[in-house]
């Protein structure tokens, strides 16, 4: 007698149940994200710029400064006294080369006329040669004749966007569609940027607010216009929008208890000369807040499709499971935009560390300085931020995934050209 086992019966598939717990999920993410989207409208209403800045005559002047372009003809070179040196002991200054150029305007209202202007030494070291592009200044005075041209800076349109243009087509070629789609919503977050972040920022109004309103705004349409309307990009956006809240609140404390005043720099007390309703720690504080938006965004979108992957290739694990496995991913993610944000900030403070190698002075106090405590407090509260949007981004992710994920497959039916198995007892 020959004994077959009957096989675990299969649980059948509700495809009306599964539907409806895929809508209630779909509404509770609708429900969370719809109230942000609207108080994200209802702040760029309220604190869209309406007015130019109360500093009218500095506003003008600033303004009506021209910087044409030009093109150098000749150069020739003399010495000069070095910037910011005391005499020596002979009561000598050091003396470095300065450079007087001839240079042919190809932009402002004098194009195509001969000017000369003085170039500083730090400026002809960088390698000045003729045929360079350059910007210089337009003085000009009524009372003493015709405009006077001073050296301002080069001209790097041109290598610039050519390397905008090899961006872009990197960008294109290998992410296609979508990296044109990324490319968009870079182009509409630097809208956002100059067309209501900056000029709020300049009419005075509250640095954490404006932070806050256009960077939400900037992830609304970035993240579903780069990757589409999914839950998977919904989880990947309430992620975002916590670790934007969680950065903003710890950036709120961080700059009035390190009391980041905004002065670290000659252009930032500039800026307050040029408006006294700016208020200089409220630009810091934006600073804080945007400085982090491109490694949160990165962070939560790839800890969401890592979710939604093992899923895939394990959908019979469970939620408590499926978490561990995507933190372990989470934690190696974490491990490297740490690296990341730190050599990035070395690489851009390099003259300051270079500095602070020359004249030998005690680390920590160059470290409390205005100028790198500005840029210490914006990096260690942009990753806090990005680390505690993880662990929330996951969790949501794995309870999106579970209520939404593709339903399970039905049992197979027999193999074409073969029996099927009996079951029970056959004599």
């Amino acid at each position: 007698m020959h004994t077959h086992t009957r096989p675990a019966p299969t649980l059948p598939v509700d495809p009306s149940r599964d539907a409806a717990r895929r809508r209630r999920t779909l509404l509770l993410l609708t429900l969370i994200l719809a109230p942000m989207a609207a108080a994200t409208l209802l702040g760029m209403a309220l604190l869209w710029p309406d007015g130019g800045p109360a500093n009218g005559s500095a506003s003008t002047s600033a303004r009506s400064l021209s910087h044409p372009e030009a093109t150098v003809l000749s150069i020739s070179t003399y010495d000069c006294p070095a910037a910011n040196q005391r005499p020596g002991p002979n009561g000598q200054q050091q003396m470095v080369t300065c450079a007087s150029v001839q240079a042919r305007l190809e932009t402002g209202p004098e194009s195509g006329a001969s000017v000369v202007a003085d170039v500083p030494a730090e400026a002809y070291r960088a390698g000045l040669e003729p045929g360079d592009r350059i910007k210089l200044v337009r003085v000009f005075n009524h009372q003493s004749g015709p405009a006077v041209y001073a050296f301002y800076d080069y001209s790097r349109t041109l290598p610039i966007t050519l390397l905008a243009a090899a961006f872009a087509v990197a960008v294109i070629a290998v992410a296609r569609m979508r990296g044109l789609k990324a490319l968009i919503g870079l182009g509409f977050a630097y809208l956002v940027l100059v067309r209501f972040m900056l000029p709020a920022l300049l009419a005075g109004e509250s640095g954490l607010l404006v932070g806050v309103v256009g960077s939400a705004a900037i992830m609304f349409v970035v993240l579903y216009l780069a990757h589409g309307f999914s839950a998977r990009t919904t989880t990947a956006l309430i992620g975002t929008l916590f670790g934007l809240l969680a950065t903003a609140g710890i950036g709120s404390w961080a700059t009035t208890a390190a009391h980041l005043t905004g002065l670290g720099d000659n252009d930032s007390k500039a800026l307050a000369l040029f408006d006294t309703r700016i208020s200089l720690p409220e630009i810091v504080l934006c600073g804080v807040i945007v400085a982090g938006l491109g490694v949160l965004n990165d962070v939560t979108i790839t800890q969401s499709s890592a979710v939604w992957e093992l899923h895939e290739l394990g959908s019979d694990s469970s939620a408590r499971a499926l978490f561990a496995s995507a933190m372990r991913i989470g934690r190696d993610h974490i491990a490297s935009t740490v690296y990341t944000m730190a050599f990035a900030y070395a690489g851009a403070a390099l003259p300051i560390m270079l500095l602070i190698n020359a004249y030998d002075r005690p680390l920590l106090n160059v470290l409390t300085t205005a100028q790198i405590a500005e840029e210490i407090v914006r990096t260690l509260v942009a990753s806090i931020g990005l680390v505690l949007a993880i662990p929330l981004t996951t969790a949501v992710a794995v309870a999106v995934v579970k209520a939404v994920g593709a339903a399970a497959p039905s049992s197979p039916g027999p193999i074409p050209g073969e029996a099927p198995t009996p079951t029970g007892v056959a004599g």
